[in-house]
């Protein structure tokens, strides 16, 4: 019986070092979305909508900004005063939340995923 036991424990250990391993490589963001929109509305009341956005890299929004941002997607978010997705006075929204902007703030000019 103790044979059978070790058998059983490697295999359980093999199975889930490769489940593990095919999380990470799946995880990794290399063409991943964030399945579901991101929709915005810019200093000139117009609405925008971003379906599935990529995971990777820094969304630019309007060049007026947006004083609104809804995020419907799956993924949070950070907002950004900046059209680079830097410098202070960032904003965390989580997933299925809105943020809206008071009239002295700054409107958001990019954001970029949590992952």
């Amino acid at each position: 019986m103790p044979v059978i036991d070790h058998r059983r424990r490697r295999l359980g250990i093999a199975a889930v070092t490769t489940f593990l391993a095919l999380t990470v490589a799946g995880c990794s963001g290399l063409g991943r979305t964030v399945v579901g929109p991101v929709t915005y509305t810019t200093g000139r009341d117009a609405t925008v909508t971003l379906h599935s956005p990529l995971v990777r890299g820094c969304h630019k929004l309007d060049p007026a900004g947006a004083k609104a941002v809804s995020n419907g997607s799956l993924v949070d978010i950070i907002l950004y005063p900046t059209p680079d997705c830097t410098g202070p006075g960032s904003a965390y929204l989580a997933t299925m939340l809105t943020d809206v902007n008071a009239a002295s703030a700054p409107p958001w000019h990019s954001f970029r995923t949590v992952h």
